[in-house]
């Protein structure tokens, strides 16, 4: 049975920085694509990062270019989303999402089958 636990989330000033983790089980997070997803309150979730899996290029939505950068620990099954810069508007439950078997690379939510329960995110002006 496959489970991600996010970690790491809380509140922040603006301009401050957090680090997510997401240590997963049943699966091998090298193995998958992987990525992280927000919603904020009354928004559909929305991209954030992703990890291609085996090769580990990484992707961005524009909104985390230059602030945010996914990594995995292939030793620790652990991915992390490291946020710098952070600002208001990044406000949001954080959700770690592991591709399905045949996903080599997305950015849409339903390519990703399995999720994690989230991690709030305050940044506060």
């Amino acid at each position: 049975q496959v489970q991600l636990v996010e970690s790491g989330g809380g509140l922040v000033q603006a301009g401050g920085s957090l680090r997510l983790s997401c240590a997963a089980s049943g699966l091998t997070v090298s193995s998958y694509a992987m990525a992280w997803f927000r919603q904020a309150p009354g928004k559909e979730r929305e991209f954030v990062a992703a990890i291609i899996r085996s090769a580990g290029s990484t992707t961005y939505a524009d909104s985390g270019k230059g602030r945010f950068t996914i990594s995995r620990d292939n030793a620790k099954n652990t991915v992390y989303l490291q946020m710098n810069s952070l600002k208001p508007g990044d406000t949001a439950v954080y959700y770690c999402a592991a591709g399905r078997s045949d996903t080599y690379y997305s950015t849409v939510p339903s390519a990703f089958g399995s999720w994690g329960q989230g991690t709030q995110v305050t940044v506060s002006s």
